[in-house]
This record gives C-alpha cells, sequence and structure tokens, in this order.
C-alpha cells in the first residue's frame, strides 16, 4: 500500500470577498492518498472536508477558485484539466457516493436503467452483457432479488437501499478512488453497520482506494486506516486511526471525540467551548488559539506548522502536543443534568392508537370501519409525565416520525385516542384544536434549513408565535425575542441576520428558541441533532436539557442516535415496524435491554474505537410489512422459541426494574443472559 494514487501538494482554495480580499477555505493542505487506503476526514461543519474531497476529483464549488496548489492524480494535476479531460476520469477512474442517494437517484427513472447508463458512459461493457452486470453490481451490494430491485424506482426502496444502490452506481465503472461525502447520515443504526461492513468488504475486495468524509466519528473508527482531523480549512492531525482516536495529540481532536455521547456513561458530554473562527477573520497565530486550554501568547502570534513528533507516527500542528500526549484527560459528563425531574402529572396518553396509510376500502368508509391490513402503527399505548423525556427509537419504518406527526396533528389516527393533561382528547386533525392546544404542543424539526423562511430575519422567525399566542408588540415583543436569543445562548446582535448568515448549529437554536416561543408543554423533537457535528450536537443537547430543566419542558425525542438517547432521556419506547416492543427507564433498557430487538440495535451501534466491531445479524427483512399474525420481530429474531413466535401475538410482560416488553421468551430469562453478559 505505498503506491501514491493522488497527491495534494500546498492546496489553497477560497473566494474573494466583497471588498475583494483574497479568503482561503483550504489553506496549504499537502497530503495524499495511497492505493488500497481508506482515508477519513473529520471535522466540524466549515472545517473544508467537503471542499477538500470534492478537490480530489477536480471539483470546486461555485464561487470558488484555486489559489494556489495542485491536486495530483497520477501525476495529472485535476485543476488544471479541461472539462472535457475530466468527464473521462470522473465516474471511470473516480467515483463519488453522495450523502443523500434519495436525492441523486432519478425518481422516474427504474434504478436498473440508471445504473445501465453509467455502464455505457464509464465502461466498455456490451448491450448483451450490460443486464448480467448489473445484477452482479446489485448482488455486490448485497441487495436481495436483484433483477427485482432492477425493475423498481428509486421510491420504492428503503433509505438503505438507496444508498446501496448508489454504491453499485459509483462501481460500475470499475474506480480506482471513491469519494464518499457522509454516506451513511440520516441511515438507522443497524443499516449503516451493514452499509459500513460492505464498504468495507468492496476495498478489501477490489483494492480501491476510499476517502470518508464524515462528522461520525464511529463510522470513520470503522472503515478507516487513517484519519485527517480539520480545523478552520486546515489539516491539524493526521496519522493512523487507532493512533489519532485512542491518543489524540491536538486539543481539537480530544475536543471532538470528549463531545461524543456514550452508551456506557449516563448524562451529557461536556460540549466543546466557542466556535471555528470567521472565514474573513486574519489570524496571525494557531486558529485554535480562542477555544485551547493550553494556549499562551506564542499560539496567539505564532502559527504552528504540520510536522511529525518524536516517537509518533502521526502528523500534528501543535506546540503542546505533549501536555496531551503525556496525560490524556478524561472527558467530563454532566450526569445530573437529566433526570431532575420526579414529577408524576400526566401531560399526554396515547391511548390504542393506530395509523394507516393505506386508503381504506369503500366499504370500510362507508360502514366506518378501519381495516387492520396494512397498519403502519398498531395499538400503541404510551403515558408521558410532565417533564420527562420520552425517547422513540427503532430502524427507518418503525413509526417514530408517524407518531410524532399524530401526535402534532399532522396525520390522523384511524383508532385510539391522543389525551392531554387526562381530559382533553385531542383531535388528530390540527385543523380541529384551539390555539391552546395548538400552542402548547410544538415541533423542532430535523432540517433548520427547510424549517426557518430564508426570506425572514431571525428577529421576524422568532416574532411570530409571540405574536400569534400572546399578542405581543412593540418593545414587549423586542423584550421576549432578546431573552429567547439569551436562553439558546445567542445575542441580540444576530436580531437581523438571515438564516444563511447562520451556521447549522445556530440555525438550530433558532429553531429551538420559536419552539420554547410559545411556552409549550410538549415539544416533539424529530432527529433535531442529526445533521449536526459532534460538538455542535453536544452544545444543543445541554442547551435542550437546561431548557428543560429551567421550564419543565416535556420532550418527545425521535433520533437514530442511540448515544444521543442515553444521554438526554429518561424514558425510551423501542418499536419495530410500528408495534411497541419494549417500553422503560433509559437507564435499565440501555444497561439490561430485554427484547431481543433492542439487543439487536444497541449490537449495532458504533463506536469511535476500530477494534470494537457492531454486533450484526441478518440484515435482509423478509417481510415487507409485519405479519398478521405471531410476534412482528419473528423473521429477524435470533432467539425465536418456535411455533409460538409464528401463530401467537407475545403477551406483556413487565419486570421489578421497571421495564416492559412484548415477547414469548420469560423476561426473567432474558434478564439473565444479560446479567451474565455484563
Amino acid at each position: 500500500m505505498s503506491d501514491k494514487i493522488q497527491t495534494i501538494e500546498n492546496l489553497s482554495i477560497g473566494f474573494k470577498s466583497q471588498n475583494g480580499r483574497e479568503v482561503s477555505i483550504l489553506k496549504d493542505i499537502s497530503t495524499h492518498i495511497n492505493k488500497g487506503e481508506t482515508v477519513g476526514i473529520v471535522g466540524e461543519s466549515g472545517s473544508g472536508k467537503s471542499t477538500l474531497a470534492l478537490a480530489m476529483m477536480g471539483y470546486t464549488k461555485q464561487g470558488l477558485y484555486t489559489i494556489s496548489g495542485q491536486c495530483l492524480f497520477k501525476s495529472n494535476n485535476l485543476l488544471n484539466m479541461t472539462d472535457r479531460d475530466l468527464e473521462k476520469i470522473r465516474g471511470k477512474e473516480i467515483a463519488m457516493i453522495p450523502q443523500n442517494a434519495g436525492q441523486s437517484l432519478t425518481p422516474n427513472l427504474k434504478i436498473g436503467y440508471q445504473i445501465e447508463e453509467t455502464l455505457k458512459l464509464h465502461s466498455t461493457i456490451n448491450t448483451n452483457d450490460r443486464q448480467l452486470k448489473i445484477t452482479e453490481l446489485l448482488h455486490k451490494v448485497r441487495l436481495p432479488s436483484p433483477n427485482i430491485i432492477a425493475q423498481r424506482y428509486p421510491h420504492e426502496l428503503s433509505g438503505g437501499q438507496q444508498q446501496r444502490v448508489a454504491i453499485a452506481m459509483a462501481l460500475a465503472g470499475s474506480p480506482e478512488l471513491l469519494l464518499l461525502d457522509e454516506p451513511t447520515t440520516g441511515l438507522d443504526v443497524t443499516t449503516q453497520a451493514h452499509v459500513l461492513e460492505l464498504l468495507n468488504e468492496i476495498a478489501k475486495d477490489t483494492d480501491t482506494s476510499m476517502v470518508y468524509v464524515s462528522h461520525d466519528l464511529g463510522a470513520i473508527a470503522q472503515v478507516s486506516d487513517r484519519v485527517i482531523v480539520m480545523y478552520a480549512g486546515e489539516i491539524v492531525l493526521d496519522g493512523d486511526v487507532r493512533d489519532v482516536l485512542s491518543v489524540p495529540i491536538h486539543p481539537y481532536a480530544h475536543g471532538l471525540l470528549n463531545s461524543i455521547p456514550k452508551l456506557s456513561l449516563p448524562g451529557l458530554p461536556e460540549a466543546m467551548p466557542g466556535t471555528p473562527p470567521q472565514l474573513e477573520k486574519n489570524i496571525k497565530g494557531c486558529s485554535f488559539f480562542e477555544r485551547c486550554d493550553f494556549a499562551t501568547d506564542k499560539c496567539k502570534n505564532s502559527k504552528p506548522e504540520l510536522f511529525i513528533p518524536m516517537n509518533k507516527k502521526m502528523k500534528v500542528r501543535c506546540f503542546w502536543h505533549n501536555k496531551l500526549s503525556e496525560k490524556q484527560r478524561k472527558p467530563k459528563y454532566d450526569s445530573n443534568s437529566a433526570h431532575k425531574t420526579k414529577n408524576l402529572d400526566e401531560v399526554l396518553k396515547l391511548d390504542k392508537i393506530s395509523i394507516t396509510y393505506s386508503k381504506q376500502s369503500i366499504i370500510d368508509q362507508l360502514l366506518n370501519r378501519f381495516s387492520e391490513k396494512n397498519i403502519t402503527v398498531k395499538d400503541i399505548e404510551i403515558e408521558i409525565n410532565k417533564g420527562e423525556t420520552i425517547a422513540l427509537v427503532g430502524e427507518s419504518g418503525s413509526g417514530k416520525s408517524t407518531i410524532l406527526k399524530s401526535i402534532a396533528g399532522l396525520l390522523s389516527t384511524k383508532n385510539g385516542s391522543i389525551n392531554f393533561k387526562k381530559t382533553i382528547s385531542l383531535s388528530s386533525d390540527v385543523r380541529n384544536r384551539t390555539n391552546s392546544q395548538l400552542r402548547a404542543i410544538q415541533l423542532i424539526f430535523q432540517n433548520p434549513d427547510e424549517s426557518l423562511n430564508p426570506s425572514h430575519t431571525v428577529e421576524e422567525i422568532l416574532s411570530q408565535p409571540l405574536k400569534l399566542y400572546f399578542q405581543l408588540s412593540g418593545d414587549k415583543l423586542k423584550e421576549n425575542i432578546i431573552d429567547l436569543l439569551k436562553k439558546v445562548r445567542l445575542t441580540e446582535n444576530y436580531l437581523y441576520r438571515f438564516p444563511r448568515q447562520l451556521s447549522g448549529g445556530e440555525k438550530q437554536r433558532i429553531a429551538v428558541a420559536r419552539a420554547f416561543a410559545a411556552k409549550p408543554d410538549i415539544i416533539l423533537c424529530d432527529e433535531v441533532t442529526s445533521a449536526l457535528d459532534v460538538s455542535v450536537q453536544a452544545a444543543v443537547l445541554k442547551l435542550l436539557q437546561d431548557l428543560k430543566n429551567d421550564m419543565g419542558t416535556t420532550y418527545i425525542f425521535v433520533s437514530h442516535d442511540l448515544a444521543v438517547v442515553r444521554a438526554i432521556s429518561d424514558k425510551v419506547a423501542v418499536l419495530y415496524q410500528g408495534r411497541l416492543c419494549e417500553f422503560g427507564p433509559s437507564s435499565e433498557v440501555y444497561k439490561f435491554p430485554s427484547h431481543p430487538y433492542t439487543e439487536v440495535l444497541l449490537g449495532a451501534v458504533l463506536e469511535p474505537n476500530p477494534d470494537l466491531k457492531p454486533v450484526l445479524t441478518a440484515e435482509d427483512r423478509v417481510e415487507e410489512s409485519p405479519p398478521e399474525i405471531g410476534c412482528s420481530f419473528q423473521s429477524r429474531c435470533p432467539r425465536v422459541l418456535g411455533e409460538k413466535c409464528f401463530t401467537e401475538t407475545p403477551p406483556w410482560q413487565f419486570s421489578k426494574k421497571g421495564n416492559a416488553i412484548r415477547c414469548h421468551i420469560k423476561i426473567e430469562n432474558l434478564f439473565k443472559q444479560q446479567t451474565s453478559k455484563n
């Protein structure tokens, strides 16, 4: 693995500011990719990760240009090549797998046709052999029934299947270098683990070089041979994955690792203080100076070079790397931040609610009858107390967001009821709810870019709920807006900014402030941290927890990240294909997962340690929807007892620790097995 397939030399990429000043996004980057090597690139949003990855295929975003340096692929500088010459390389010798495969696939073309188009462009395979190659590619990415998948449209596939199709298309030209930009962000924990396992197999079988860009250090640990840590457009640490993740000798890398919630530790990790410097800021010394605990005047006035310290196999950009190398500091956890509220006043009850997206037959509609077929969510019963955080977890398609939409009144329930404060039955149609009921339940969405009006300033965004629910105006309105900004750790300076002028973390803080502006009883959080890097995620989680403790707000929290759920939740509801299979205190569910499905989910969680591999079970679902009889998890359960799992609905069982599971296996036996493991 000594041959270099790509070499980046002194590369700087930037743009011209409005006053004509040259602003660098990448600053004097020098590194290389060896043949057959997988290199992970990590760092906060705005660190330059994606800009570097795009430069590796000879592309710079609109408005950017190469200030200096070169990006060599087999001795050819990609950044100086013509579009015609680049077309011969892209897709064939260098391919990219995007973050959101659903958006990169053409929605009105069948999967097989789209792969065939790629084969026409980037291979010499003749027409007669293309169908065989399509089948081979789909089989290589472990998609079941390749011939059937090839005839489907993208919307007929799950997120994980779409991502596999994108990988198959990237492999169609047999590239020597694969660039992957956040390819598993948004995938559930088991699908993510299987996709990463697949990428490892591809790298091993084909000797393909890969560059994996991600803010998920668990994913980076599973696929990478080497890790590059970037901060403010510079490489601050570069070395073997085990060395970087076990002994991160740069304070920034250390801060990133300490910002990650751990399954084994309750409470919230300490958020890294400060924010990255503004691009336009002229920095004389170390770019991490203002956020570093070890910084001195030397760091402020002199810029450290990237070098290899004595007795180390890593390159580091820090004067005081020995302070971390000699004595690694343990992460600080606020184990008292969660679980403060002991209020047992019921604020919301889901009483046997069932939801379906299927259109009911005319006869069922006339008889006001609910058909049991194709039910998305069935007989969900959950009681939620004031001030609690209840997490809904499960794979994609488990019904988490469906339940959230129903609570918000955006999706009608077919059976059951949603009861608010014991006496109020909430309509499942938001148009039939009173103003007071609308105010009481607020939503924070996953992507603030889609939920914040881009043409409104922060002041206008935050004023809307205050005007609607409290009829505020004038000075009183502005005072409340400024107070909201303070609550989410932002200043009055943000009042007149537009969303495009905010970072990802700042936009999510504005979304949080808007939700709290209504002084709600319940806030529905739908994957609110999934698109954030680990340092911003830690800060947002701490903010949510502090606001909950101060105001007694109840959260219903949906997330794929089970470590985040562990950090913030009081109770956990585990869902499989719309059926509740385990419910209980998060401390007990995580310590002793009683249901086999919960054990499968927790076993697939990725840790930022390459030597800790996820425990994977069979990934292919036999059933497209839950079976009408028996246990819903029967086709994937590693502990099937026998015929009763296929013919009898499992009963609810309750443990002394507060867990409730729906399983034929006696809960005492499951508890004993977990105790022996631990």
